[in-house]
């Protein structure tokens, strides 16, 4: 539910999704000309955008019935295309609400035809029939409750198409306009590989599978404790001692059974790092320890592929975007790690339980933006997050040219362990 703060007053009606076209003749609007079909109500005084009228109405219960006799009935579908594919009154005839001044002559040219439309749950279509009865359609009524109220009754609806069916679950990813259904069937084909299954990977996993991200992959060799289960929200309490890919595969086919995932159940080592990372199109490392973090970003520049990379401690975290041959990579960020003491883990130093969330939900929009090439990365910005002053800082970074592995003359052509970097990782962030 949205909180009444987030509405923005309007004068006009702007109904939510899967309502919102306006009534309108497109064949008068490409002409420039404005027809009783692109005006829309005003707001009713009870708020609920519908007009101040009863309006035309038929219930589903007298339609059936209706029907069941053999009445001649136009049905009129005024849904989208997406909409009808999920499921239909048989017999009905769509018309898209677009289209409905252009074709209503064709489709009903007897303006004494009894006519009735609907779509989702009957605004659209009411609209619609208050329109044609200004048109002079003298037996023209809307569905009550749309095709909602007719399913809930009981009554016959043809069967989703297959494909209509999967992207009702990205819905709302396919009304914005920068992803639509280009960018959804690219998010199912994309692959991502998700450094550690603790804090930042739990959150970041979820969100990637919920957003339909078709391949992920869960490199972690360590197994679920109970100590995890206070910020690592991938794994549950029966889990406790799973493997945890093992445990967070079993997550996020409850998630989405689209996802592929695909584990790791080792350390990201040398001898595997450019094997694995170069399989996937954007890795997520959520490690907890230098030698890490320089080992995936130091594979990640020389594969090509982009790293989200995140830490968290206390009640602080941040983000930033690796994005080889364009911004900084990490050691030109820390050229060299801190010392023990500097950066404690958090087994010693605690963290907040739910911080994990804020910048593990960080990285995984950082890696949808980079998957489907929109927005602004946070590439060569570093986010930091203060959750006790609930306050972003960004910082500017910048690449090092005489970096070892991304600077003008690289001297690091293979990867290395670096043991020497590691600090306490019981923490497993």
């Amino acid at each position: 539910m949205y909180s009444r703060f987030m509405r923005t007053p309007h004068r006009r009606i702007v109904p939510p999704a899967g309502e919102s076209n306006a009534l309108r003749d497109t064949s008068a609007t490409a002409r420039g000309g404005v027809t009783e079909f692109e005006k829309m109500p005003e707001r009713s005084e009870s708020g609920t955008g519908r007009p101040e009228t009863n309006g035309p109405e038929i219930g589903p219960g007298d339609l059936g019935s209706r029907i069941d006799r053999g009445e001649d009935v136009l049905l009129i579908d005024v849904r989208e295309r997406d909409e009808v594919a999920l499921g239909a009154i048989p017999g009905a005839v769509h018309v898209p609400l677009g289209d409905l001044g252009r074709r209503i002559d064709e489709v009903a040219p007897e303006k004494s035809r009894r006519i009735v439309l609907y779509c989702a749950v009957g605004m659209r279509s009411l609209y619609a029939a208050l329109e044609l009865g200004r048109a002079g359609y003298t037996s023209a009524v809307s569905l009550a409750g749309g095709i909602e109220a007719w399913k809930r009754g009981g009554h016959p609806v043809t069967e989703p198409r297959p494909e209509a069916r999967r992207l009702l679950r990205y819905d709302r990813h396919v009304r914005i306009p920068e992803i639509g259904r280009e960018g959804q069937t690219k998010l199912l084909r994309s692959r991502v590989l998700l450094v550690g299954a603790g804090g930042l990977g739990s959150p970041a996993a979820i969100y990637l599978a919920a957003a339909g991200v078709g391949t992920i992959g869960i490199i972690d060799d360590d197994v679920v404790d109970e100590s995890n289960l206070q910020r690592q929200i991938i794994h549950k309490t029966r889990n406790i001692g799973m493997p945890k890919t093992e445990s967070a595969e079993e997550t996020l086919a409850d998630v989405n059974p689209d996802v592929c995932v695909e584990t790791y159940p080792e350390r990201l080592v040398s001898s595997n790092a450019r094997e694995i990372v170069g399989r996937y199109e954007v890795v997520i490392d959520g490690c907890d320890n230098f030698g890490t973090k320089y080992l995936v970003s130091d594979a990640c520049v020389l594969a090509g592929i982009p790293d989200v990379l995140g830490s968290i401690s206390r009640f602080e975290g941040q983000v930033t975007v690796i994005q080889p041959r364009v911004g900084p990579c990490y050691r030109c960020l820390y050229p060299e790690p801190a010392p023990p003491e500097m950066a404690p883990s958090c087994a010693d130093a605690g963290v907040l339980g739910v911080l994990p969330g804020v910048i593990g939900v960080l990285q995984a929009t950082e890696a949808v933006k980079l998957l489907l090439g929109i927005g602004n990365p946070l590439v060569g910005r570093l986010l930091q997050y203060d959750a006790l002053e609930a306050r972003f800082r960004e910082f500017r970074v910048r690449r090092d040219p005489a970096c070892p592995v991304c600077g003008e003359e690289p001297t690091l052509k293979s990867l290395e362990d670096y043991d020497a970097f590691r600090v306490d990782d019981a923490c497993r962030s």
